[in-house]
């Protein structure tokens, strides 16, 4: 069968409310005010396929939402981003998801009601589905017990039927961390954690201590450093690349995400390590001069002259 995409996103769906300017963040029983308020599309997922797509890529959704506005919400904007939602499920019973964030400064706090992305199960990824793209990606895998229990089945599904794979695997709000690694990584072609989750996955105190804890199951590891850069192992090499540094960010919501879809647009074209991981920092920098994950990704256009005034690249 011909690919009809490029990547297929497998993964969360909800829609994030998001208070910024905020003079802090709150305390218990103490009110305080925002100044800004935006309603948009959230989810980890959905921000790398929203920007995935932007970059350059035919890019699908398969998720779970609720038969609501908020599920309205998502699937209009992902299709103004030109995601293909064909595979995106409504449930009857549940909610789609909502993430409460607030923004202060470069830090943030959030509340999660997951709702239907809690739903979705292995039986909802269909083999028919997967054979139509060439690479899968997946995010946020604790907020979704029902891929989390199968993860390791749902990486082999993929591997068997030819695709790519890549995996964000986000914060453990249980902070259990239970996946096992041994078995999962090395389906898992692109392993993108940030410096925070990587050290919680493998109970180390430092970073060269947790990248030799899982060296041996890796096939690529980038590893996101915020205003540090990025850093990626793949066999002997080890690159540390500089980021692209925003002194007026407006919020670093969703640039973890940003990172990862131009790292994968770059790994897609058969880019070099370098490249991939410098093409990832430049899509993170420029999603933080707006706010929301997806408000810098209007079009491919905006995107390299965003890069281009702000960043010279």
């Amino acid at each position: 069968m011909m690919d009809r995409f490029d990547i297929l996103v497998v993964g969360e769906l909800n829609v994030d409310l998001i208070l910024n300017q905020l003079p802090s963040l709150p305390e218990k029983g103490k009110e305080i005010l925002a100044k800004e308020m935006t309603l948009t599309l959230g989810s980890s997922s959905a921000i790398f396929a929203s920007n995935a797509s932007i970059l350059g890529n035919k890019v699908a959704f398969l998720g779970k939402i609720g038969d609501d506005s908020f599920g309205d919400l998502v699937v209009e904007s992902l299709e103004q981003k030109k995601v293909n939602t064909e595979f995106i499920i409504k449930s009857a019973t549940e909610k789609t998801g909502v993430t409460i964030v607030l923004n202060y400064g470069e830090d943030r706090a959030m509340v999660t009601y997951p709702g239907a992305m809690e739903a979705m199960t292995l039986d909802d990824i269909h083999e028919d589905v997967m054979l139509k793209a060439r690479h899968m990606h997946v995010s946020s895998i604790y907020l979704q017990p029902g891929i989390k229990n199968d993860i390791v089945k749902l990486f082999e599904k993929a591997k068997s039927l030819g695709l790519t794979t890549s995996l964000d695997m986000q914060w453990d709000p249980e902070e259990k961390w239970d996946i096992d690694v041994k078995r999962l990584l090395p389906l898992v072609d692109v392993f993108l954690p940030n410096e925070t989750e990587l050290l919680a996955l493998t109970g180390q105190k430092d970073i060269e201590s947790a990248i030799l804890n899982i060296k041996p199951y890796i096939n690529i590891l980038a590893i996101k450093m915020g205003n540090k850069g990025s850093r990626g192992i793949e066999g002997g090499k080890d690159i540390l690349k500089s980021p692209y540094l925003n002194d007026k960010v407006v919020d670093a919501i969703g640039a973890g995400d940003s990172f990862n879809s131009g790292f994968i647009t770059k790994y897609l074209a058969g880019e070099s390590l370098e490249s991939c991981l410098s093409y990832g920092n430049l899509a993170g920098a420029v999603n933080t001069t707006t706010a929301g994950g997806t408000g810098a990704f209007v079009s491919l256009k905006e995107f390299r002259k965003t890069a281009s005034v702000r960043y010279g690249a």
